[in-house]
């Protein structure tokens, strides 16, 4: 597969073109971001731990039906993805309370959701991702009400495959962001990635944060963090 032109450059990801009209090449790089870009910083390995823990995850949810646009690994930092018009709407499933949640609503971190909450928020840096809802969607004709079902199905369906599966590592899957897309021939598929920058990770017992928020809070160790995850979910990095 030849690697063509730049298509598009990310915050933490750049996509290019291939020879085929049908399939990208997506990389992680090193970058990583916080606060729509206001804090950035270069973390070794991260591209290449980032790259194969998503390609590993979508692995995982392929295995139990879920369509994801990932095909196959083709360097250490770069996978071979479908094309997909991407629907620009954040689908978010939280198990547990955290982050803009409690700020949001003055609830306790750590408060235990049941039945999950499920969320929309536009993707829009610039406007700092608002919250959105079912007729904001259908009304600006980001999705059809077909679409958003379908998202909404296929974003629990994740955290039926992957809650358990992080359990099992002894962690907690306290809330993801999921993003879908078309493909060629309508088909809402799993897009962009599943890593630790776009979930929370807490250890079962001490609560010890596993994932992007060791950055945001300036924890420290972050790629370590991720390694580790990847380690307990049975992923040798």
């Amino acid at each position: 597969m030849q690697k063509g032109e730049e298509l598009y450059r990310g915050k933490a990801k750049t996509v290019f073109f291939t020879d085929d009209p049908n399939l990208l090449i997506l990389e992680f790089r090193n970058d990583t971001s916080a606060f729509d870009g206001e804090k950035i910083e270069q973390l070794e390995r991260k591209g290449e731990v980032n790259n194969k823990f998503n390609h590993f995850i979508m692995q995982q949810l392929e295995s139990a039906g879920v369509k994801t646009q990932v095909e196959n690994l083709v360097s250490d930092t770069e996978s071979l993805v479908k094309k997909l018009k991407m629907i620009p709407v954040e689908c978010v499933v939280r198990n547990y309370a955290a982050g803009s949640l409690c700020r949001r609503l003055g609830v306790e971190e750590g408060k235990i959701l049941n039945p999950p909450t499920f969320e929309f928020f536009l993707k829009n840096d610039a406007l700092h991702d608002p919250m959105v809802n079912e007729s904001h969607i259908v009304g600006f004709e980001w999705a059809t009400q077909a679409q958003i079902d379908e998202m909404k199905t296929l974003s629990f369906k994740v955290n039926e495959v992957l809650s358990p599966l992080f359990a099992k590592g002894g962690m907690l899957l306290v809330d993801f962001k999921l993003e879908f897309g078309t493909d060629s021939q309508g088909n809402i598929v799993l897009g962009d990635e599943f890593t630790p920058d776009g979930c929370r990770l807490w250890d079962s017992e001490t609560k010890k944060k596993l994932d992007k928020d060791r950055f945001r809070q300036g924890l420290g160790s972050v790629v370590e963090s991720y390694i580790e995850v990847a380690s307990r979910i049975g992923l040798d990095l």
